[in-house]
């Protein structure tokens, strides 16, 4: 019986690393106007469980015009949403100043059942943020 436990556990916990392995990785979405306008969005979520944010906003008659925001922290996985985290001690300083806590996005990719030949971008779509500005975004992967 505890043969059986000890396994059921270990697929489990494989099960969970194989989907962590999936999302890991670099997404991006620089949105351009006609008008040179420019903002760029940049996320890496590390094999490890952390993660680095870079926003980048160009606006020619902004003040000031051209602005850089950096993130970082870890995140977590389950059922297909991916919850960030920000360490007010660790992660926030002058550079880091985006904190993450409470910013949940959901993975979003092709459904293993879907045997079409549609083709669906891999992209996290986030849901929830403290961060105003974020809600709306959906980052796709860089492969």
């Amino acid at each position: 019986m505890k043969t059986l436990l000890t396994f059921f556990i270990l697929i489990s916990n494989l099960t969970l690393f194989a989907q962590e392995n999936k999302v890991a990785g670099d997404y991006a979405f620089t949105p351009e106007s006609k008008d040179g306008n420019r903002i760029e969005y940049k996320l890496t979520l590390n094999q490890d469980g952390t993660f680095e944010c870079y926003y980048h906003k160009y606006i020619k008659e902004g003040i000031p015009p051209d602005t850089h925001h950096y993130g970082k922290g870890t995140w977590k996985i389950k059922d297909n949403l991916v919850s960030f985290f920000s360490d007010k001690q660790k992660d926030i300083d002058e550079k880091h100043t985006m904190n993450f806590t409470n910013s949940v996005a959901r993975f979003v990719t092709k459904s293993p059942r879907d045997k079409s030949d549609k083709i669906i971008k891999i992209k996290l779509q986030f849901l929830e943020s403290d961060i105003f500005w974020i809600k709306p975004i959906g980052l796709f992967k860089i492969e």
